[in-house]
């Protein structure tokens, strides 16, 4: 894989889990999802060998980390260890840029 310059736009649109809508890119090593977050949209419990970084640019989620719920607005950035569960709410409308490595290979 060398070099690529990507319009987000343009990637095709994956639904990740109802209301979580999110274009992808992948390099070698990681993936980053733009994710749009429909307000009220839940993400149930789960955890994966990813190690995953979140940042938060619009809206409020609210985040279970670990058995530890934070409200997340723009400008948090949460650090996911590798196979911690968590969940989210959507509180409002939100879009999200997640950072996840190893590559997410089922995102594909």
């Amino acid at each position: 894989m060398g070099i690529e310059f990507l319009a987000i736009q343009e990637q095709k649109e994956k639904i990740l889990f109802p209301g979580f809508h999110a274009r992808l890119v992948h390099g070698q090593q990681l993936s980053v999802a733009y994710v749009d977050i429909a307000q009220g949209s839940q993400l149930p419990e789960h955890h994966h060998v990813h190690e995953q970084i979140t940042n938060i640019l619009e809206g409020e989620l609210e985040m279970t980390i670990g058995g530890e719920t934070r409200i997340c607005t723009p400008g948090t950035v949460v650090v996911i260890p590798s196979n911690v569960p968590h969940s989210a709410r959507a509180l409002t409308d939100c879009k999200a840029i997640d950072v996840f490595s190893p590559v997410r290979e089922d995102y594909r």
